[in-house]
């Protein structure tokens, strides 16, 4: 096959009176900066420029007479979205390119396994690789700094730790198969309000040890070959080519040799794109057709624009080199790889994967007087309540909107488990949502549509309520403008639709009552103490209803860890309990300084800064069984710089059943010369046990894990003294204490 490739593209060179001797360039024998050499030295000026640009909405153009293939990009960090016209965002009427809807990633973070994210980036490479995408444009890896974030459902929490241990697998399995990760958005895009105009205000050490570390992983450990600079401003200069961060940190600092690719629209100006290190520009002008030039492409910043400047002498082609090196490195690794992995759409294994992960992702919050998992043996009517039952959440939210093959719904997957066992499924809407079903054309099908009053909504639950075994109420957030969606944040933290009444009412007419929390986010929940059981059930794609009902009935022993603070009120959050969310406009700007005046108390770390008690940790979730945590112990109390420290924990499964328990191991640094948050994730493990089996699990730490960034110093920094490692399974959870010091 790669000498059948080599051929073709060689007869299509003789056609255009190149020599007839194999180039360089196509010799995938040869090392790649070697076949970058021979290319670069067969460009023109006109061909850099234009392979520095967008050509259509999500492509750029190749070299033809070179036979360099266009370049394809495509939005899907959960699944390849559909495509559209190749000048409008409206669909292009496509037969072939329904997906899998893989779970969200916050929900992969929820399984705090890596190896399930190398699956995941692996199933989902197969799929842009059947669909012809070179580049898919994710994952994201934002912190969740409040749960306002409209986009939180995309990215992997609030933990920097947790973040970079589950993205770097992701990004090795889909480039495993020859397609590019785009990691996004770099950086500071931690919320959705003013995004193209926010500037962001906070400390270098908060940069280093919260906002950047999962950036790096995907870079160094990963081995991304793209990232995605973000909307907003970091010391007044657009991130999409921020000289601190793109050119010091990201290329500098951190030897990355890939490509910054502007977010759509994102640019904004040639000088600074050109020395602020941005080497693909996508979205500027974005309906491409009638702005400017004959083809508004050529209006893109780096594009005619450029061109004019150096032709005129104001630049050289010191900096256009760079940048055409690294696109022309991310084609030898994409389109001109002859290895490239075979692509698969909507097959077996790929379900499969998407059902593995939402079943270790979901979260069982609270489960009093063990309501569940459901009795089967016992259960004759089960009633199932909320809009989220019913609704298609594979649609909106945004550029993650995707078009499945199918997408199971909760009420289905219920009802097809619960029949079995000749279990009569009732349902009642409870409430009335978003009704509306589309994106970009992109279209449910669904009528969801319900005149009645909310009052009549409710009594009518609370009146099948009385005659049910059990109550399952799925409700939460959607994927609608201001709750879990691109481009707005949440309004409020409370749930929507008057959804608390529901549950109070619900909550009084059945003992058995289960809340299934649908969203990407963390809610209020004021009536906890009157809800038996609490279970987050995030936004997992074409699987749902079969991950949820597996789970509800006890097919699947749940795992999940939540990957962020579950705030008990938005106040207790440190972004709005000390800072300026969303931002104060300048005057006579239209400019919105937001200072993230809670500096490195983010999430947990706040949380016993601030004094707070959270409706739930920071990596809690229970299981259908129980598990002990004994024996805990470390090779040494005393190491040296380049020392490592194992710590070694018994963990046996003490319940009845099969089940999975995540160790977690926080460090505390007893006196630092820079105040420190009183403990930090730094190692974590998950283990599968049988039950009344056991097995002695160990987790090896080195300096990196004791260190903290010093911005007098711009270094990071492994003071010596004494530090302390807690270990257990949540963040408030920790029941073990091991002190050591490092010398």
């Amino acid at each position: 096959m790669k000498k059948f490739f080599t051929l073709l593209v060689f007869q299509a060179l003789m056609c255009f009176g190149i020599s007839a001797q194999t180039p360089v360039y196509l010799d995938d024998s040869k090392p790649i900066e070697m076949r970058i050499d021979d290319l670069m030295s067969r460009l023109t000026l006109e061909d850099k420029v234009a392979i520095i640009h967008a050509q259509s909405k999500f492509s750029s153009p190749g070299i033809k007479r070179l036979g360099l293939p266009d370049f394809w990009t495509d939005d899907g960090p959960h699944g390849v979205r559909p495509d559209v016209l190749w000048d409008q965002w409206e669909q292009a009427g496509q037969t072939n390119d329904s997906c899998v809807a893989f779970p969200a990633l916050t929900c992969l973070a929820a399984t705090w396994n890596p190896q399930l994210s190398y699956s995941y980036g692996r199933a989902l490479g197969e799929e842009a690789r059947y669909r012809g995408k070179d580049m898919i444009l994710g994952p994201g890896v934002n912190i969740y700094r409040t749960p306002l974030n409209g986009r939180n459902f995309e990215y992997m929490g609030e933990d920097p730790y947790l973040a970079s241990m589950m993205v770097a697998p992701y990004v090795q399995g889909l480039q495993s198969t020859g397609v590019a990760a785009c990691v996004k958005h770099f950086a500071l895009n931690n919320h959705e309000t003013n995004r193209h105009t926010t500037n962001i205000i906070l400390s270098d050490r908060a940069l280093y040890e919260i906002y950047l570390p999962a950036f790096k992983a995907a870079v160094q450990q990963g081995g991304a070959w793209g990232v995605m600079g973000a909307y907003n401003l970091y010391k007044n200069v657009h991130n999409c080519y921020n000289p601190i961060l793109v050119n010091q940190i990201l290329k500098g600092e951190w030897g990355f040799d890939g490509v910054l690719v502007s977010d759509w629209g994102g640019a904004h100006d040639t000088h600074q794109a050109i020395i602020g290190g941005l080497d693909m520009e996508f979205g500027s002008w974005t309906n491409g057709l009638d702005h400017g030039y004959p083809n508004a492409y050529d209006s893109y910043y780096l594009a005619q624009p450029y061109k004019e400047l150096i032709q005129a002498g104001r630049y050289t082609t010191r900096e256009l080199d760079d940048k055409v090196r690294r696109v022309l490195r991310l084609f030898f690794r994409t389109t001109l790889n002859s290895h490239r992995a075979q692509g698969f759409m909507c097959n077996d294994e790929h379900y499969d994967v998407a059902l593995k992960v939402a079943q270790e992702g979901i979260v069982l919050l609270q489960n009093k007087n063990n309501v569940l998992p459901i009795n089967t043996a016992n259960a004759r009517r089960v009633l199932v309540v909320g809009e989220n039952a019913i609704k298609m959440m594979t649609v909106g939210g945004g550029s993650s909107s995707l078009k499945v093959q199918h997408e199971i719904l909760p009420l289905d997957g219920l009802k097809s488990r619960l029949e079995k066992e000749n279990i009569i499924v009732d349902y009642a809407r409870g409430y009335v949502g978003d009704t509306t079903g589309n994106y970009n054309g992109v279209t449910t099908g669904q009528n969801l549509v319900d005149l009645r009053a909310p009052q009549q909504l409710i009594d009518e639950a609370v009146s099948k309520a009385h005659e049910a075994d059990y109550v399952v109420v799925f409700g939460g957030l959607n994927k609608s403008m201001h709750q879990d969606a691109e481009d707005g944040d949440r309004l409020s933290y409370g749930l929507p639709y008057d959804q608390d009444r529901l549950v109070t009412a619900l909550a009084q007419a059945n003992k058995n009552l289960i809340f299934v929390n649908i969203s990407g986010n963390a809610v209020a929940m004021p009536w906890k103490e009157s809800v038996p059981a609490i279970v987050q059930g995030w936004f997992i794609g074409s699987e749902a209803g079969k991950a949820l009902a597996s789970v509800l009935v006890g097919d699947a022993n749940p795992s999940g860890k939540l990957p962020f603070t579950w705030y008990a009120q938005l106040e207790d959050c440190g972004a709005h309990r000390m800072g300026n969310f969303p931002g104060t406009k300048r005057p006579d700007e239209d400019v919105f300084d937001i200072e993230y005046q809670e500096g490195l108390y983010v999430g947990y770390r706040g949380v016993e800064k601030f004094k707070t008690r959270p409706l739930f940790a920071f990596g809690h979730g229970l299981s259908y069984t129980q598990f002990s945590l004994t024996d805990v112990k470390a090779d040494k109390h005393e190491l040296a710089a380049t020392d490592s420290i194992t710590f070694s924990v018994k963990v046996t499964n003490t319940g009845n059943r099969e089940g999975a328990e995540t160790i977690q191991l926080y460090i505390t640094d007893v006196k630092s010369s820079l105040e420190r948050p009183s403990k930090e994730l730094k190692a974590f493990k998950k283990v599968q046990l049988k039950a009344g089996e056991s097995q002695n699990v160990t987790i090896t730490i080195g300096r990196d894990a004791l260190s903290y960034f010093d911005d007098r110093l711009h270094q990071w920094v492994a003071e010596p003294g004494d530090f302390i490692a807690r270990i257990g399974t949540s963040s408030e959870k920790l029941t073990s204490n091991i002190k050591f010091r490092l010398k």
